[in-house]
């Protein structure tokens, strides 16, 4: 019976030595690409031919049938490539699955040997293999033409995780900048030359990876397809002359998505979007996922959407948020709506911030139904008393508030023509800090001229200067985003052309 027993014990002692081994086992996971390469003109197939792919795997060459196998190749996305003499090299993008045969075919063409070609371009960057590159690239390449004639380029750019291909006609220059490249993402680069009699020649295939999160502090609007959509961009450095530096599309072109605002705690952009002719609160990752409607029955409402502003709390519980005469605070999932503050007079609430240090006050901009008779002032919810009035009753249009952590100083941008108009039209809008401890206002200098308005002001992160929208005065003027230290006197750093509603964390 002893035997007995310890012959079964000794049974499931394998199996279970056998099944930890099996858990711990890590194999490849493989597939193989099997294909075919014939001559573009007479559809024969051509023999000897080198196949190669990038990422490197294996090398091997076409039988007479024009057929080759890539047997055991570790799942990827892969660009396979043939050359054989006389011919243009030829590629092709697969995706090798587990277990699976991908099957391509490869037509090549003749080279004609009556005009000298260009050279072959060589790929200057980014470098094969380079990885955590930015969503806008400069696509540098050399290559030159025996004869001196113009040489016209193509780019091709395909997307390694969805196989899009992008392609780019460029003549005679050497460099193209692509934006807005996808997160964490592989991207295969080629670049052809020919001249107006020549064959085509073609680069070698590279490879780069792009960065897998994102950093940038700047966001912003820009009108695409007659909606606003929400960027994020960078800067090299506060005295750099590049603009439009490492663009991203947080939002898509198909919705209208404006006045972005983030929320370093929670790590999150909220912004306006209308839905259905209202204006509602959405909240949405830096990387453009998990987008959340914050509001719904009671929307973002007053004078004008593109005039109204809401702010986050500082630790990102909360968004305080007007609805015409009255002022409303929300959770930030959407939950627990509260109405925090309602005008005396029936003036339309516009615009609210509050300062980080100082939860219990708002800074509060009112205005009538035609956008004027503006009051910029805080108001202390505590004791449900304003405390300090920057401004009262002024001529003009008034708003693009902020607020320094400390609550000490309140910026602000006001039309200092005074013109009070039928389409709310301004003329000279100017950048102005109130020093709340001083009582005192001052106009911020900047490069502006005549004709020219300059709002959707905020302070920078460290508040040493501000970040704001210049624009012509004339309907349908591009506007430009700049920054301006403090420090640095009259020196405007343009960031971002066709862009407007800043936003700088």
């Amino acid at each position: 019976m002893k035997t007995k027993y310890y012959y079964i014990f000794s049974i499931f002692l394998i199996v279970a030595i056998y099944g930890c081994n099996e858990d711990t086992l890590d194999l490849e996971r493989i597939g193989s690409v099997t294909g075919k390469v014939l001559d573009k003109e007479t559809n024969e197939p051509i023999q000897n031919v080198k196949i190669s792919t990038n990422p490197a795997s294996t090398t091997t060459f076409t039988n007479e049938s024009g057929e080759f196998s890539l047997l055991k190749i570790v799942v990827d996305s892969y660009s396979i490539q043939a050359e054989i003499e006389d011919y243009r090299t030829g590629f092709e993008p697969v995706n090798v699955v587990e277990d699976g045969i991908a099957e391509v075919v490869i037509n090549l063409e003749r080279k004609n040997t009556e005009n000298q070609a260009p050279t072959q371009p060589e790929l200057i960057y980014p470098e094969d293999g380079a990885e955590n590159i930015g969503l806008q690239v400069e696509f540098v390449w050399q290559a030159s033409d025996p004869e001196e004639d113009d040489i016209y380029y193509t780019l091709n750019l395909r997307n390694g995780t969805t196989s899009e291909m992008q392609e780019f006609e460029i003549v005679n220059d050497t460099s193209f900048t692509v934006n807005n490249l996808n997160l964490s993402t592989r991207y295969f680069w080629q670049v052809s030359a020919k001249d107006d009699d020549s064959e085509v020649t073609e680069s070698s295939i590279s490879e780069f990876k792009t960065i897998t999160a994102l950093d940038n502090p700047y966001f912003f609007v820009k009108k695409e397809n007659g909606n606003n959509v929400i960027y994020s961009g960078d800067a090299i450095d506060s005295t750099s002359t590049s603009v439009d530096q490492n663009l991203f599309k947080v939002t898509s072109e198909n919705a209208n998505s404006f006045r972005p605002r983030k929320n370093n705690t929670v790590g999150k952009i909220a912004f306006l979007r209308t839905v259905g002719g209202d204006a509602q609160l959405f909240t949405i990752n830096l990387n453009g996922t998990n987008i959340t409607q914050v509001t719904a029955n009671v929307p973002v409402g007053g004078f004008r959407l593109e005039e109204i502003t809401y702010t986050w709390s500082d630790d990102g519980a909360y968004l305080y948020y007007p609805n015409f005469d009255k002022l409303y605070r929300i959770n930030n999932d959407g939950s627990n709506r509260t109405l925090m503050y309602q005008t005396a007079d029936g003036s339309l609430i516009s615009e609210v911030e509050i300062p980080d240090f100082d939860t219990d006050l708002l800074l509060l901009k009112t205005n009538n139904y035609q956008g004027y008779n503006v009051r910029l002032f805080t108001y202390r919810l505590s004791t449900n008393a304003e405390e300090t009035v920057i401004l009262d009753n002024i001529q003009g249009a008034a708003g693009s508030i902020d607020i320094t952590a400390d609550a000490n100083k309140v910026l602000y941008s006001r039309d200092v023509s005074q013109s009070q108009n039928q389409i709310y039209r301004q003329f000279e809008a100017r950048m102005f800090v109130y020093d709340i401890t001083n009582n005192t206002s001052i106009q911020i200098p900047t490069d502006a001229v005549q004709g020219q308005n300059e709002y959707h002001c905020r302070f920078s992160p460290t508040e040493g200067g501000v970040i704001f929208t210049r624009v012509n005065n004339n309907f349908g003027a591009s506007p430009v985003i700049f920054s301006l230290l403090f420090s640095g006197g009259v020196e405007d750093n343009e960031l971002f052309t066709e862009a407007s509603m800043p936003e700088w964390q």
